[in-house]
């Protein structure tokens, strides 16, 4: 693989406890946060991982707001606002940047996604986007015309979970347009469940747990042991699964 050296927008988030108003109230008490002092980022791609509840979409949203993106997602630009349901964690975050800028960035919430689309035929910024409404294409065709439309290089780009629009071969291709945009100077910070996505090489993957967060190696999470135990031995996973020997 080619190498190249890595723009560095986002160096780390510094939790500012000194100002927290009420530890017993959510977020504070999620486990991802109570033991939060301060999170470093990788120039090229950083993972948070963690089960469903665990707090990395609601980490991810208060740097993405912290950064200053719409919380429902999209550029700075965007003002999508359906519901006001991101939690004001972001207040209380510090972003510790680099002299160097970021001259783009999008915020992508797979969730409000929809929302985001409909603000942009609204304003009629389909050009920036393939010159194609994001309504008019699946879910996985409209992410990937993000990638290959509105993502550009000198970028900071925030993913919430991107893997729920996309099937295997198409986690492939962002894995590869990831590398493209990294190659132009871009950082990426994506929370994830995906082993595929997770694999990209040099990645810091942050993963969640009862004691907070912790870095590993992509061989070390549950993610990519899961699956690879799966794949290797599928009968016998399912045995044990559907209790077939009972």
């Amino acid at each position: 693989m080619k190498s190249f050296e890595a723009e560095h927008y986002l160096l780390r988030a510094e939790l500012l406890w000194d100002q927290v108003k009420d530890r017993s109230t959510f977020p504070f008490i999620l486990p991802v946060v109570s033991r939060l002092k301060e999170i470093e980022f990788h120039p090229k791609v950083t993972f948070l991982i963690g089960e469903n509840g665990s707090g990395k979409s609601t980490l991810i949203e208060a740097i993405a707001v912290a950064w200053g993106f719409n919380a429902e997602g999209g550029t700075k630009n965007h003002s999508v606002s359906t519901r006001a349901s991101h939690s004001a964690l972001h207040e209380d975050l510090r972003l510790i940047k680099s002299v160097k800028r970021a001259k783009f960035g999008f915020f992508l919430r797979a969730e409000s996604l929809f929302n985001v689309a409909t603000q942009i035929d609204e304003l009629g910024y389909m050009g920036s986007y393939g010159d194609k409404s994001l309504h008019e294409q699946s879910h996985g065709e409209a992410f990937m015309a993000l990638l290959e439309h509105k993502f550009r290089g000198n970028g900071l780009y925030i993913l919430d979970e991107p893997e729920a629009a996309l099937s295997p071969s198409r986690q492939m291709s962002m894995l590869t347009r990831m590398h493209d945009l990294i190659a132009e100077k871009s950082q990426f910070i994506i929370a994830t469940h995906s082993p595929i996505l997770m694999a990209y090489p040099e990645a810091w993957i942050y993963q969640i747990g009862p004691k907070g967060l912790d870095r590993v190696a992509y061989e070390d999470t549950e993610h990519f042991q899961v699956t690879r135990d799966f794949l290797n031995r599928p009968e016998m996973m399912l045995d044990i699964l559907l209790d077939r020997n009972s």
